[in-house]
């Protein structure tokens, strides 16, 4: 299935759809979701082509509509293979002799198999579907078996040999006897000390991975092996992606769903496409394993993909000492450093990781707990993973700085002209940057599907527009003449970039500190305050839409 380009922003706003349109939209995603669930690959570009008018709704719809009909199309029951055409009624592979069936997954299908030239037993993975396989699901299928050949490390599930049999790809692996982390973990928490002991070799593993030019991308509790002596093996490497000078050479065919939604970090989750992974990835996903071991649950879980997409999206992990009083706090710091949104904010490598888990083992201070002044600059000054939503809105910044100026341009050319009565400039920041507001608001529904944190950020941004109000207010009951209290616009307005800091990016402490500096002019020249803070806010605002608005040009 391949996942839809992204709408490209663009200066001019559609205009809306009428009823005939949506009519036609809704056909339009019914016809591509036929298409995806028969298997085909839904071409939203030429039909967007087609239907100029309402590209960008289509290309926004389907954009989200994809990830539900791709999970919901991985999460499916599998049917169970046929003992036909593939290996005769003795439970025959080619020269393989099959036992049993060992666990099915999206695509592939594992079995416990006899090799007669070595007397040897082996795990046998081949396609699911057999013949029956789609082209993609044989192409992912051999850049699966050749990511794990390359591989030989004594914490990874080694590869015996890759071939095909009656036009249907194989390999053979070690056959590991035991059970899965994740049988482990169905019993409950495990002990801290045996948590970090056992995940250590695997951070090993994908460290040496990670050297070798391959990253997992999909590492969770069921890919974890443990023999009957509780030693890990990595396995499955069916998402893996190599990495080279290119930076992005994917081992998955563009538009398979990559990963796990419980244990994926948020840049996998979000759109690999337009932010590469690197090894900070397995990095976020041994964390959640951590969590999982500490708690008994994943860091995020939900009643759908969907829905634990969103948290893994929107909302930070309850420490696990919520969950787990008896978690050590070194443990859980290194647990929670694992899962921060930001990559940059991890640990550097698995093998850092697996260095301050060794660093726990021993009572030695672990590295979680330090904070650099590097460290945290970047966590004070760089973005959060909620900042990805500005790029929805640097175009309408933009006009909305435009906005500004008009609005506290009038205000000012009002006080020149020696306008005293209040209601002019109540009905101003009341009805007209009301109607400004609520123009702006449908402007950017328009734009596609309005995430939590945009409702927070539009919450914050009416604040500003009653604190306006406020002040006129204030100056009535203190009996004060009209914008005698204007420097306050810019005190409460400088709160407001604060706030936003918090939540998107500490490009905003820069310019909370430029609004609340606009104090001291808007104070030495009251006659210029309107203009004096039209102007900085309008700046603030162009600054920030016009960084979002090449950002998403480019991404686009």
């Amino acid at each position: 299935m391949t996942q839809p380009e992204r709408p490209r922003s663009s200066a001019i706003e559609p205009p809306p759809i009428d009823d005939a349109d949506a009519a036609l939209l809704v056909g339009l995603i019914d016809s591509l979701c036929a298409a995806a669930r028969q298997g085909e690959e839904p071409d939203v570009e030429t039909l967007a082509q087609s239907h100029p008018r309402i590209a960008d709704e289509l290309r926004s719809l389907w954009a989200t509509i994809w990830v539900a009909e791709t999970l919901a199309f991985a999460d499916r029951p599998e049917p169970r293979i046929e003992e036909v055409d593939d290996h005769d009624e003795l439970g025959r592979f080619g020269e393989y002799l099959l036992l049993d069936e060992l666990g099915q997954g999206g695509m592939g299908v594992v079995f416990r198999a006899r090799e007669p030239g070595r007397d040897r037993i082996v795990a046998l993975k081949r396609l699911l579907r057999g013949l029956g396989s789609s082209p993609r699901d044989v192409e992912r299928f051999r850049a699966e078996a050749t990511a794990a050949s390359h591989l030989a490390h004594p914490h990874i599930v080694p590869v015996f040999r890759v071939g095909d049999h009656a036009g249907q790809p194989y390999f053979t692996m070690q056959y590991v006897e035991g059970t899965t982390l994740a049988s482990r973990l169905a019993e409950g928490p495990m002990p801290e000390s045996e948590a970090a002991r056992l995940l250590v070799p695997i951070c090993r593993a994908i460290q040496y991975a990670h050297e070798q030019g391959v990253l997992h991308r999909d590492l969770k509790p069921s890919n974890i092996l443990l023999d009957r002596g509780g030693h890990p093996y990595v396995s499955d490497f069916g998402l893996a992606k190599r990495l080279d000078l290119d930076g992005d050479l994917s081992l998955t065919p563009t538009g398979a769903i990559l990963g796990t939604p419980g244990y994926m970090p948020p840049e996998q989750a979000r759109d690999a496409r337009r932010t590469p992974l690197g090894p900070a990835c397995d990095v976020y996903s041994l964390g959640a394993i951590l969590y999982q071991m500490l708690t008994g649950r994943p860091p995020f879980q939900a009643a759908s993909p969907i829905e634990t997409i969103l948290l893994v999206l929107e909302h930070d992990p309850v420490p696990p000492r919520v969950l787990n009083p008896g978690v050590s706090p070194d443990l859980e710091m290194i647990a929670l450093r694992c899962l921060q949104k930001q990559p940059e904010l991890r640990y550097p490598t698995a093998g850092a990781l697996a260095d301050d888990l060794e660093a726990f083992l021993r009572d030695e201070p672990v590295s979680a707990r330090s904070m650099s002044l590097r460290a945290l600059a970047s966590r004070l000054l760089g973005e959060s993973h909620h900042a990805a939503v500005l790029e929805n809105w640097g175009q309408l910044w933009i006009y909305h700085s435009v906005a500004l100026l008009f609005f506290f341009g009038v205000t000012n050319a009002l006080h020149l002209a020696g306008v005293t009565d209040r209601l002019p400039y109540v009905l101003l920041f009341t009805v007209g940057l009301g109607a400004w507001a609520a123009f702006f608001w449908s402007l950017r529904r328009k734009g596609g599907p309005i995430s939590f944190v945009e409702r927070q950020l539009a919450h914050i941004w009416g604040s500003g527009i009653v604190a306006i109000n406020l002040v006129f207010l204030v100056e009535w009951l203190l009996g004060l003449p009209v914008l005698s209290l204007s420097p306050m616009i810019a005190v409460t307005n400088g709160m407001l970039f604060m706030t936003k800091a918090g939540i998107l990016s500490g490009f905003y402490y820069f310019q909370a500190a430029a609004v609340f500096l606009a104090v001291f002019p808007m104070a030495w020249y009251p006659r210029y305050a309107p203009i004096i803070f039209g102007v900085v806010a309008g700046a603030c605002f162009f600054v920030t839409g016009l960084k979002y608005k090449l950002r998403r040009q480019r991404g686009a």
